[in-house]
């Protein structure tokens, strides 16, 4: 396949005045595979196409790309900043050695997946030229625009939120406009300021009876150097307590909990509360995951919901249209070229979610193609993967050639 020049153009001057959102993605060490190269691509075209600068999208909001950057990893730049990123080089907020709580500062640098890399991720909140960020992981993709956070948190008025996990968050935050000329967001003290899901699979069960992590691969968040600067105070002090988490307070322990995972829910929930939504996963966030402490067999569900209802959704079952966005982590990777051909709700789901993949790809590659045309030299189920996989498996994928 030819080498194809991918970088997202976003200077239509009919856009100039539109709102410019921040999508960041974190990068704490550099292995140019097809997870950051293809990964980091395709993320940032979905992003173009529900932006304003696709006028089929219906968007009123522009977008700019960054990559917050671990300083170890920076020989990734160059191909990060080839496809479109601005890269933001920097260091952990808060070196473990500073840390004054004995039980973090031993015990973070083995938590969750990256330790306290993770915490680069906070970085975002310095992202102050932009009235909002979505902070996302490189296996995510966005599929249609997110104006209905932006609209409800830069207006005040969240009564029209539609895809909230609890409907009292609708209105917690009812009246709480403020200046969106004020660039410094160091202001927004009662101001509805995150947007995230959270990862019940990670839970015991009930939210009522146990704080429960955030799922770190979403946060939509309004940049403060003033809260970034908390977060450092925060994760110097290291109040998180054996068995009892940040504070003493439940947020924690579980996965990533003593990082980006447990902070997140800690400042919202108990330092800020009423400030933060969580969002319905089966439209933002999609990872075509269980809902019930049980197996699901023959599509029939069973046990307890994981969230503490006594009824809910299965976003297995969630018609792809109304997914906003979608994070790849038990369908695995879409790089990965697995056909998900058995006939189970998590399969028929991933099935759904790979293919939009495979299309946004196709689309990076050849702008306005056609559904379902062709256009790699795959052979393996060209009509799905559109001829970006020779067969099933990680070494039967074709990867992104750049110029």
């Amino acid at each position: 396949m030819p080498s194809k020049d991918i970088t997202n153009s976003n200077t239509d001057s009919n856009t100039m005045n539109a709102p410019t959102i921040a999508y960041a993605v974190s990068l704490t060490s550099c292995e140019e595979t097809p997870s950051l190269i293809d990964g980091a691509a395709v993320l940032a075209h979905s992003v173009h196409l529900s932006s304003i600068q696709n006028p089929k999208s219906g968007s009123k909001y522009d977008y700019k790309m960054y990559a917050i950057v671990h300083k170890s990893a920076k020989s990734c730049q160059p191909i990060l900043e080839k496809i479109g990123y601005t890269v933001k080089l920097v260091d952990v907020p808060v070196p473990v050695e500073d840390i004054q709580g004995d039980f973090l500062r031993e015990n973070v640098p083995q938590n969750g997946c990256c330790g306290e890399m993770e915490f680069i991720k906070l970085w975002a909140y310095t992202l102050l030229d932009h009235p909002f960020v979505v902070h996302l992981d490189l296996d995510t993709m966005i599929l249609k625009p997110m104006d209905e956070l932006f609209d409800a948190a830069l207006s005040g008025d969240t009564s029209q939120l539609d895809s909230v996990m609890w409907p009292k968050e609708r209105t917690a935050n009812a009246n709480t406009k403020v200046d969106t000329n004020d660039n410094t967001n160091d202001n927004a003290s009662g101001s509805l300021n995150a947007f995230f899901t959270r990862d019940y699979n990670m839970s015991s069960g009930a939210k009522k009876k146990k704080p429960v992590g955030v799922q770190g691969g979403f946060l939509v968040l309004r940049p403060s150097q003033q809260v970034f600067e908390e977060f450092q105070d925060i994760i110097r002090k290291g109040d998180f307590q054996r068995g009892k988490g940040w504070g003493g307070l439940g947020f924690g322990p579980f996965y990533g909990s003593m990082t980006f995972q447990g902070i997140i829910p800690y400042f919202y929930d108990a330092l800020h509360p009423g400030t933060a939504v969580e969002l319905d996963r089966c439209v933002y966030n999609q990872m075509a995951d269980n809902p019930r402490m049980k197996k699901t067999v023959n599509d029939v569900v069973s046990g307890d919901c994981r969230d503490g209802r006594d009824d809910c959704e299965d976003c297995r079952e969630r018609d792809i249209g109304d997914v906003a966005t979608a994070h790849f982590t038990l369908c695995q990777k879409p790089w990965h070229c697995l056909p998900h051909g058995q006939d189970m709700l998590q399969h028929r789901m991933c099935k759904k979610l790979f293919k939009e993949w495979y299309r946004i790809r196709a689309d990076l590659e050849q702008p306005n193609v056609a559904d379902n045309v062709v256009i790699g030299e795959g052979t393996f189920q060209p009509e799905h993967f559109r001829g970006f996989c020779k067969f099933s498996g990680q070494r039967g994928y074709i990867p992104i050639q750049l110029q």
